[in-house]
């Protein structure tokens, strides 16, 4: 068997020999020595697993000779060794944003429609349909319904779960007006869910609600109250605010072998970026947490977010386990596809997104970040990409950054910047990426940053949209755990 010399293109330039016939995909790891059968598989200068059978020099290194080294049960230690508190030379951009009443600020203009059930989500439809077209373009940035199908047939937390979630995205302050929609028999009854509003349920100028068994004619209805919400709306205004008013999450979907050394990274640098203006990244997945948990811990500010650290990895252990499932059923076939052997692997990829800086705060689901710490966050949610992006709007994220490898149309309620850690993607679906992070051995970290800063600026500012924008791809989906009766 003949071999051939190959320079693998790495950060440390490392050549190996592989064998020609091993045809290893790109994205997918080889041995740069022999490994022994039970040895560690390091990668990121951690272990991502075990080997279980002898590795050559060269070898393909994947699911057929590694497996998972994690166990159900951890213990974890308050060792802060990690806090560090990076800083930015470069220039901040400007941006220009919404300043609400409530003092919080928003980088779209647009008006959501919030069904309370799931009975009622084509006559949100309808009328958001309708007043796109009588409203977009003029003052207003778009219309949007957040259908889902729940708020009915649920009970105790999960029904409780619902409600928060909705009423947060009623409160979010890239919605400078909003129509409730009920249909008037739902458990999640509006008497209720203005009881979870609070003092917002009140603001009469941004805020309207309709019941749809109480009138005759519910699509007029619907109209004449957001014609008077539009019109509310366009007196507003966009003002200079700052990048340390922003809060952004950061999301990984379809990922591969290299968005753990290209794409995670580069948002891990616009995390610390952000943490030295004073703004703000969220990070969330917890499940893709698992193995890479104490790392995250050892940057805990406090005992006290460590100790809320350890309840949110604990907390997600036991969802899986109270439902018989194995905690570590982790990563997909397409991550597997792309070259993402174990749970470990891509948990300690998953977490570059939070770049080096310390953890500011740690967030239940539904919970608002209502006066920003300034820095990185961890916030309770699954590793679902409709379901954490919608956690993080509803937490109040501005801008979403999401890293893909193998591509993604999704987004979320909020502009959602796609990030591909591969050029090869960045050019086959050029309709769903907005920037491309393959290059980044080419030109530099610092400088991809600075142009992605300078990209978020213009998005944030309403001189750019994303994708996801351009093509309408917008959508929630609610956590779910509990009966449906």
């Amino acid at each position: 068997m003949k071999e051939k010399l190959f320079l693998i293109k790495s950060i440390d330039n490392v050549a190996v020999t592989l064998c020609q016939y091993n045809n290893v995909p790109t994205g997918h790891k080889v041995a740069i020595r022999d490994i022994e059968e039970g040895e560690y598989i390091i990668k990121y200068g951690f272990p991502a697993g075990k080997a279980t059978s002898r590795i050559k020099n060269g070898d393909h290194v994947h699911t057929h000779n590694v497996s998972t080294s994690l166990t159900e049960k951890n213990v974890y230690y308050y060792n802060p060794t990690l806090l560090k508190k990076p800083e930015w030379n470069f220039p901040v951009p400007d941006i220009n944003i919404y300043r609400r009443k409530d003092g919080r600020v928003g980088i779209r203009n647009e008006i959501w429609i919030i069904p309370t059930v799931g009975c009622i989500n084509k006559t949100a439809e309808i009328l958001s349909s309708w007043a796109a077209k009588e409203f977009e373009g003029k003052g207003i940035d778009g219309v949007y319904a957040w259908t889902h199908p729940h708020g009915c047939s649920q009970m105790g937390s999960d029904h409780d779960a619902t409600k928060t979630i909705l009423a947060d995205l009623a409160k979010h302050p890239n919605a400078a007006a909003v129509l409730i929609i009920a249909l008037g028999c739902e458990n999640n009854t509006l008497d209720d869910f203005r009881k979870e509003l609070g003092n917002y349920a009140k603001d009469t100028e941004r805020m309207a609600f309709l019941v749809t068994q109480n009138c005759g004619d519910e699509i007029a209805e619907g109209k004449k109250l957001l014609t008077a919400l539009a019109e509310n709306a366009q007196k507003v205004r966009r003002e200079k605010g700052k990048m340390s008013e922003l809060i952004v999450g950061m999301k990984c979907g379809a990922s591969d072998g290299l968005t753990g050394i290209t794409a995670n990274p580069l948002v891990g640098k616009v995390s610390d970026a952000l943490y030295a203006m004073g703004g703000t990244a969220i990070l969330t997945e917890v499940p893709e947490m698992f193995g890479a948990e104490q790392m995250l811990m050892d940057r805990c500010e406090t005992r006290e977010l460590f100790d809320k650290t350890v309840n949110l990895i604990s907390g997600f252990k036991e969802y899986f386990i109270s439902h018989n499932q194995v905690i570590y059923e982790n990563p997909s076939p397409g991550n597997k596809i792309g070259g993402i052997t174990t749970l470990e692997e891509k948990s300690c990829g998953c977490v570059q997104k939070g770049g080096t800086s310390p953890v500011k705060g740690v967030y239940r689901y539904g919970e608002i970040i209502e006066t920003p710490p300034g820095g990185l966050v961890l916030l309770e949610a699954p590793g679902n990409d409709i379901v954490s992006n919608t956690a993080m709007t509803a937490a109040g994220a501005h801008i979403i950054i999401f890293t893909t490898g193998q591509g993604s149309p999704l987004g979320a309620p909020v502009p959602t910047i796609k990030i591909s850690s591969n050029t090869e993607l960045a050019k086959k679906k050029s309709e769903w990426i907005d920037f491309d992070a393959g290059c980044v051995f080419e030109s530099g970290m610092d400088v991809l940053c600075t142009e992605l800063l300078e990209l978020m600026a213009n998005i944030a500012s309403g001189r750019k949209k994303t994708k996801n924008e351009l093509n309408g791809y917008r959508e929630i989906a609610i956590f779910k755990n509990g009966v449906t009766l």
